[in-house]
């Protein structure tokens, strides 16, 4: 058996930017601003200098009610997050120094915002 070939990518990040009808119960990370949040992600990260870091939209991550929402890889962290200072967070904290952003992950029992440890 063959070993499996390198990552291509340090680190993977998928930015959900799916967009529902307006009105629909769940909501969708989109009418949350994360186009723009995901847009500003890739620029920092450029300007940060981070190397073999991949930042990609994505369609719907099922997490809707605590969007915006996304995950990274292959550690398989979600955040929830809201503003750029919450970005700068993420970058700086866990895609630069490998930590993790406490208050801004999304746990699996998590299902409405208020669940959330903000």
């Amino acid at each position: 058996m063959t070993a499996d070939p390198a990552p291509y990518y340090r680190t993977h990040v998928f930015c959900c930017t799916n967009r529902r009808p307006a009105g629909h119960p769940r909501g969708c990370c989109a009418e949350k601003n994360s186009e723009q949040l995901r847009d500003y992600m890739k620029n920092r990260a450029k300007d940060l200098g981070l190397k073999n870091v991949r930042i990609n939209a994505a369609g719907c991550l099922d997490r809707c009610e605590l969007g915006p929402t996304m995950v990274i890889y292959p550690e398989g962290i979600w955040y929830g997050y809201e503003s750029k200072g919450d970005i700068d967070e993420i970058l700086e904290t866990h895609l630069k120094g490998g930590g993790r952003v406490e208050r801004l992950m999304l746990r699996p029992t998590d299902k409405l915002p208020s669940d959330r440890r903000r």
